[in-house]
Formats: structure tokens, sequence, C-alpha cells
């Protein structure tokens, strides 16, 4: 993929997959999941991969990930109950940020029903500024994640 800024729209380009279940509360009086809560999923994939395979102590850690910038384009809708199954990419991997690109997709799809992406800055919990480098484990956890 030439282009680190947009998120893949094939299942078979994303890594990572985890599968996440609507919930109730998830759906909006129109009867479909909310648009915002697309932005909750994108942060369930990367945080579980983060303290799963990178190690990050999301309560006792020195570094942690503050997002500065987030984009969500919509294509087609999920509704409780259903299972999103949540598509990770690394886009763009810099000394103490990235750029993940992520593919919502339903069960079994080809083609996601929603792609986006998320950075995070990696920063001193106490000071909240950015790292000299991100943490090893951390680093090499974002490298299998990355595509282009």
């Amino acid at each position: 993929m030439s282009d680190d800024l947009a998120p893949p729209q094939s299942r078979s380009d994303y890594p990572h997959f985890l599968q996440i279940p609507t919930r109730w509360m998830d759906n909006d009086i129109y009867g479909h999941v909310n648009n915002v809560t697309y932005y909750s999923y994108f942060d369930t994939v990367i945080n579980s991969y983060l303290i799963e395979r990178g190690g990050l102590d999301i309560h006792r850690g020195t570094v942690i990930g503050i997002t500065p910038e987030t984009h969500c384009n919509f294509r087609d809708s999920f509704s409780f109950p259903e299972t999103v199954e949540a598509g990770l990419a690394v886009g763009r991997l810099g000394g103490r940020s990235v750029r993940y690109l992520i593919g919502l997709f339903k069960q079994g799809a080809e083609t996601p029903a929603a792609t986006g992406h998320f950075v995070h800055v990696f920063v001193d919990r106490v000071s909240m500024r950015p790292v000299e480098e991100m943490p090893g484990q951390l680093r090499e956890a974002l490298e299998a994640l990355r595509i282009g």
C-alpha cells in the first residue's frame, strides 16, 4: 500500500483482528449503532492490542498514548446484536507516534463497513510531554502491524 494515510479496503490487508460484540446501548433511536460508538471500537481494538502485545501498562506505566487526531468514514451500519470484526494496521510509525489504520467489518465481509485512522503520541505520564522514544516492546508490537 503506497498511501500510508488511507486505510486498506480489503480484509486481507489488516494484520490483526479483534471481535467486538455490539451492546444493546450501542444502538440509537434509529435502530443502528450510533456513529460515536465507532470511535469506541477503534479505541478497543487499539488498546487491547497495545496491552496484550505491546506491554502497555495503562494503570502504572510511565508512558501512555494520547490521541490528537481521529477520523472515520461510514459505509454501512451495524446494529445490536451483531459482532464487529475490527481490523488493525499501522500506516506510519515514528519515534514517538503512530498512525493506526482501522477497518470495521461485518462478520465474514471482505470490505469494511467503516474505515478510519487514529493517531497516538506517546508521552510521559507525569509531564505529559512526548517521550524521546517509545518503549522497545511497544515499538516491536507496532512494527508487526506495519503495512505499506
